[in-house]
């Protein structure tokens, strides 16, 4: 089995570090483990350590695990490309879906969802700096797409989901995440409900944090490398 990169303690502290730098409760930053390509006993590692919520993109990977954990309670969010043929299964398999991009998959996620179990999570996935090879809705579309999750009564939005460009450059990268949090702070003020932007991963989760992130999404940074599983 591959190293774990950092204990789920090591991170913990390395996070409450940086919102101490920022004035910032610890407790209105979630972790999200991403467990795409990861085993199952890792989960369980977590698991036994607090963790609650897991992060996946691959619908059948995902699937098989939750079966595997089904004696755990934890927290199933779906952070991969949504296709309209999945949007069923996914709806009624998931906590939260953090890559909705289109009214057509909102729909269907709204009309899977039963009616038995509590509205499910939704974050729009923005692609805020409109980069060909990511998938996301642009800026301009982001409050339309919002109005419509709002009135889906088996939805709840919660906020948006960001990836921005990798950079390594700090002040460029404060930038590029300074720029995403007052674009998310000015649809909050039309949309108050919402109180999640999901942005920062295990290479700038830092930077993120300190320009307003409630929600990062840490993989290798957890977990180490990825170990090869079967994909759908």
């Amino acid at each position: 089995m591959n190293r774990i990169a950092f204990t789920l303690e090591d991170l913990q502290q390395e996070i409450a570090k940086t919102c101490a730098k920022g004035q910032i409760f610890q407790e209105n930053v979630r972790l999200i483990a991403v467990s795409k390509r990861q085993s199952v006993e890792k989960i369980r590692n977590l698991a036994a350590q607090g963790q609650i919520d897991f992060g996946e993109n691959q619908l059948q990977e995902a699937l098989d695990k939750m079966s595997q954990l089904a004696d755990l309670s934890l927290k199933w969010h779906f952070i991969g490309t949504l296709q309209s043929k999945k949007c069923k299964v996914i709806a009624t398999h998931f906590d939260w879906v953090q890559s909705v991009d289109r009214e057509k998959v909102a729909i269907k996620l709204h009309e899977a969802r039963p009616t038995s179990m509590s509205p499910l999570n939704a974050c729009i996935q923005v692609n805020y700096f409109k980069e060909p090879q990511k998938s996301g809705i642009e800026p301009n579309h982001v409050f339309e797409l919002a109005q419509t999750i709002n009135e889906l009564p088996n939805l709840r939005l919660r906020g948006l989901m960001i990836l921005p460009p990798k950079e390594t450059e700090p002040n460029k990268q404060a930038s590029n995440f300074a720029e995403i949090s007052a674009f998310y702070q000015q649809l909050k003020q039309q949309l108050p409900t919402m109180d999640t932007l999901s942005m920062g991963m295990s290479g700038d989760y830092q930077a993120a944090i300190k320009s307003g992130s409630t929600m990062i999404r840490i993989g290798t940074g957890l977990f180490g490398t990825r170990e090869e599983l079967n994909r759908d």
